[in-house]
């Protein structure tokens, strides 16, 4: 069996970015990857600015004690045109141009203001609380390269300059079903044996944090004929085709099969736990996944395979997964051989981080994900994990896009 940073490495291979690109509105371009850097087409702020509230000063004025005149007011969105000469001050708001003639503005605290006439409590250095023209940034400098994914803060930014619209990766197209006579949408009453697919449900749920097109082809039951056209189909639209279930050795485990007969598997088994079964490969011009068919070992396959994959074909560098260091409260067992990854609950006492895991690791139970909010990773050396070890931990995505979870 492949180790997980072997395999990782195999799927790096296996990768090739998709060059399509399109142009989009930026009030659309959440989530979406930046396929040709954008220079700012502008100076950001695009003129010299107030940092704060106070008065715009001349440079003959800048020391304790000095008596000057206001003689005008400078707002944001209504500058005050005259310039600024010494012995008079103009009250400033922030973000408010600084008028000609402008060496410094002195906040309104140090001030002590009678009618039209001020009285500076205290010395100010020149250019203290101005924003220079292109403080923030100079036009023609990088707002985002290829390859950054934009989110809130990168939109923002563009925004501030003036873009409206954006070139990016075109959208990932994913095949997606699963596998198995058992397995049911919900809203539909069981049968006798059946149990409802909560695997799709979980993958399409993890994509839509991506650029992915889902092309959802349901359940396909334990036929090997369905499977093989169901493949065949997906090969023809998708860039990657990912199944649930069917991959292990099972009697009714069809998919690697249908997949040989079609295509072709790069690596299969993979010294993990849970999601050991993971078939990758390529059906026609796509990439194929074989995720396993339990749900916590589906999700844990998707989060360290399929998804930095979607990254790659989007163009995306490489990262390399941020890992917290953490102590453990309570034991995990272990035996030695595949690199582990338990749900757990990870959170902050005074300086240190603290993480437990969230009960039976069983591969069925979605419960222990239902809290969770990291990943602990169990190496393959290890010989079980005891309360007090320091070990490392992968937050979870949704860890990562809000500052107040755990």
């Amino acid at each position: 069996m492949l180790n997980v940073d072997d395999a990782q490495r195999k799927l790096r291979d296996l990768t090739v970015r998709v060059l399509e690109t399109e142009l989009i509105p930026l009030t659309e371009a959440t989530g979406r990857v930046v396929a040709a850097t954008v220079r700012a087409p502008m100076d950001l702020p695009p003129f010299d600015a107030s940092a704060m509230d106070g008065y715009a000063l001349h440079a003959n004025d800048l020391n304790l004690g000095r008596e000057l005149v206001v003689v005008g007011e400078s707002r944001a969105g209504h500058a005050h045109l005259g310039p600024l000469v010494p012995g008079s001050a103009v009250r400033i708001l922030t973000g408010a141009p600084i008028p000609k003639g402008t060496a410094a503005v002195v906040i309104q605290e140090d001030v002590a203001r009678d009618g039209d006439q001020i009285l500076l409590n205290g010395s100010i250095e020149a250019g203290e609380n101005i924003r220079r023209r292109g403080h923030d940034v100079a036009k023609t400098r990088s707002l985002v390269a290829s390859g950054d994914r934009l989110d809130a803060y990168k939109i923002s930014w563009l925004a501030a300059c003036g873009v409206t619209q954006i070139t990016v990766a075109r959208r990932i197209r994913m095949a997606l079903f699963s596998t198995g006579d058992e397995l049911i949408d919900p809203g539909n009453p069981l049968g006798p044996g059946q149990i409802y697919d909560a695997n799709r449900v979980a993958l399409r749920e993890l994509v839509s944090e991506r650029s992915v097109e889902v092309l959802d082809l349901g359940v396909i039951p334990d036929d090997p004929t369905a499977i093989k056209q169901t493949l065949d189909t997906a090969s023809e639209a998708a860039d990657i085709i990912v199944t649930s279930g069917g991959v292990s050795v099972g009697d009714a485990d069809y998919v690697k099969d249908a997949v040989d007969q079609s295509g072709s598997i790069a690596f299969w088994k993979i010294a993990l736990k849970p999601g050991k079964p993971l078939a990758v490969g390529r059906v026609g011009k796509a990439l194929f996944f074989g995720l396993p068919g339990n749900p916590v070992s589906t999700i844990i396959t998707y989060l360290l395979f399929v998804a930095p994959t979607i990254d790659r074909l989007c163009g995306m560098p490489d990262n390399t997964p941020y890992r917290l260091a953490a102590i453990l409260q309570g034991s995990i067992e272990h035996r030695q051989g595949r690199r582990e990854y338990v749900r757990g609950i990870f959170e902050t006492k005074g300086n240190h981080v603290s993480v437990s895991p969230t009960g039976d690791q069983s591969s069925n139970r979605l419960a222990t994900f239902a809290k969770a909010n990291c990943l602990i990773v169990v190496p393959e050396e290890a010989e079980g994990l005891k309360t007090g070890a320091v070990v490392d931990i992968l937050l979870l995505p949704t860890d990562r896009g809000h500052i107040w979870t755990g």
